[in-house]
């Protein structure tokens, strides 16, 4: 008589466990991809340049000279421009974005690493786990 209520015991624990890892597994699927990404740019001519020469997170307020990161949602179907490429001024901000589109939570950002020959914004992965307020700078 015993024997059955293990069993079930046992099914109910390897249904709770596989729901388990398969919402964990979904979760970091959705996560893969940043909220945000940068470009290096020249504000001045508005074209896309090296990611080397944005030396540091300074902002650009329309006034001054430089090389600055340029941020982009990488949900918005937006294209990246080749390196030399002039960018949508439109299309993002200077301002380093401090909640993710929609306005909940702190958004993750990738600066530069992106192709330098352009493309689509929307195939951007961060890669590993867990969430960064920070990319990589590129110098």
């Amino acid at each position: 008589m015993t024997e059955p209520r293990r069993r079930m015991r046992s099914a109910g624990i390897t249904l709770g466990l596989t729901a388990l890892v398969a919402a964990s597994l979904s979760g970091c699927s959705n996560d893969d991809q940043p909220d945000y990404a940068a470009i290096c740019v020249d504000p001045q001519t508005e074209q896309r340049t090296d990611d080397g020469n944005c030396k540091d997170d300074r902002e650009y307020h329309g006034s001054g000279a430089g090389f600055f990161w340029f941020y982009m949602a990488t949900r918005g179907g937006g294209l990246v421009p080749p390196i030399g490429g002039r960018y949508n001024t439109a299309g993002g901000t200077y301002t380093t974005p401090s909640q993710r589109p929609g306005g909940t939570g702190s958004p993750t950002i990738k600066r530069g690493g992106l192709d330098t020959k352009g493309g689509d914004i929307g195939t951007i992965t961060r890669g590993g786990f867990g969430k960064s307020g920070k990319g990589s700078s590129g110098g």
